[in-house]
């Protein structure tokens, strides 16, 4: 087991589900583990057990609204007094959620899954430069390869589908890594986007009765959060991956991403328009 002693790592969402099968096997491991979570009472439950199951005392939790731009500044500013930060993980994510908008008026899942994570690695960006060899790990899905990206109507204002809301999502989580990659060239800092498995989580509360249904009768098929949290882990410490960047992983190994998600120029054209909604400045 590769040791993170004296790392410090950022776990998005990490107050069940693979997010938090991620934090024990990451405490298992030394590092010190800070989880991201909107709700305290639940993110202080889970620090306990990951304790408990980890025996790191180095545990903590730390208030994160990736549906509002003022919460993630708050809480990247202070994660930034943190002495450093080697391994950032984007974990946390809406599913197939009712048409919904966050508090700075992107669709819920956009906003979530991709707007909230690009601004919150914005600004975390220098500390994480600073602690290189560093990694930054996007958990997205092979829900990617559904639907490509409305740069027109991103927030899916005109007409809204839940499902391809969710895979325009994912697929932004793989292009954010493809064009991440390219501009932390050089810095020690590396990028991984992965599926983590069709895992049995709280995310799909939001199916319908007869998606609820099939969902059972796949269960057999699928992985617990332990085994969906497996490509996670490797992601944030295999030693072999030091010296790739900006890839797509599936079960411990690298993977093919759409045609979408390998496309530059759709990259390129996703980071300008995220650098204009959240109006920020990142060449």
């Amino acid at each position: 087991r590769h040791s993170l002693d004296g790392k410090t790592v950022v776990i998005t969402g990490a107050n069940t589900g693979i997010g938090k099968e991620t934090a024990i096997d990451l405490a298992k491991r030394g590092a010190k583990v800070i989880i991201a979570c909107r709700d305290m009472e639940k993110a202080g439950a889970a620090v306990k057990e990951i304790i408990e199951s980890s025996g790191n005392e180095n545990v903590l939790c730390m208030k994160l609204d990736l549906a509002d731009s003022k919460s993630i500044r708050e809480f990247a500013e202070a994660i930034n007094n943190e002495p450093k930060l080697n391994i950032l993980i984007n974990n946390a994510g809406v599913m197939v959620c009712p048409y919904g908008k966050t508090a700075d008026g992107f669709e819920m899942q956009i906003g979530v899954n991709h707007m909230g994570h690009f601004l919150l690695t914005y600004l975390l960006l220098d500390l994480i430069k600073k602690s290189a060899p560093a990694r930054i790990v996007n958990v997205s899905s092979m829900a990617h390869n559904w639907s490509s990206i409305n740069l027109e109507d991103i927030n899916s204002e005109k007409s809204y589908d839940k499902n391809k809301a969710y895979s325009q999502s994912k697929l932004a989580n793989v292009l954010f890594t493809r064009s991440l990659a390219k501009r932390l060239e050089g810095t020690g800092v590396t990028t991984y986007s992965l599926h983590p498995g069709v895992v049995q989580t709280e995310l799909w509360r939001h199916l319908n009765g007869p998606q609820q249904i099939l969902w059972k009768m796949a269960t057999p098929f699928t992985k617990n959060s332990s085994q969906g949290a497996q490509t996670t882990i490797y992601c944030a410490v295999e030693p072999s991956l030091e010296k790739e960047s900006g890839g797509y992983y599936s079960d411990c190994a690298p993977a093919n991403c759409s045609a979408d998600g390998k496309n530059d120029e759709l990259a390129q054209k996703l980071w300008e328009l995220s650098c204009r909604l959240l109006s920020v400045t990142w060449e």
